[in-house]
């Protein structure tokens, strides 16, 4: 990853984020979202209980725990963004297709 555009936050913010994480996935607005049990990224669906809460700005990188930041995801999506925002991920998606196709 490249460390000019990444700023890794403080311990400190990590947990006290992580605990509002976990207390937003014991909410009913939590409930709701999985409720449908699509995955905001693929958009396949998954039985509720095998969908995560991924961060759309993730925590590491200063995001927080709330109700804008958190979408359903299925397992194999939220591994896939680890700490990445959308835009690297996008990015760093179509130069692997690029890099694929041109071999």
């Amino acid at each position: 990853m490249n460390d000019f555009f990444y700023h890794a936050a403080s311990d400190e913010h990590k947990r006290k984020e992580r605990a509002k994480a976990r207390e937003l996935r014991a909410s009913q607005w939590w409930r709701q979202q999985i409720g449908p049990g699509i995955c905001h990224h693929c958009g396949e669906k998954f039985d509720k209980k095998e969908l995560t809460m991924d961060h759309l700005t993730p925590v590491a990188r200063g995001g927080g725990s709330t109700k804008n930041n958190v979408v359903p995801s299925c397992k194999a999506c939220n591994t896939k963004r680890g700490a990445k925002m959308d835009v690297e991920l996008n990015g760093y998606l179509e130069t692997s297709v690029r890099n694929t196709t041109t071999q």
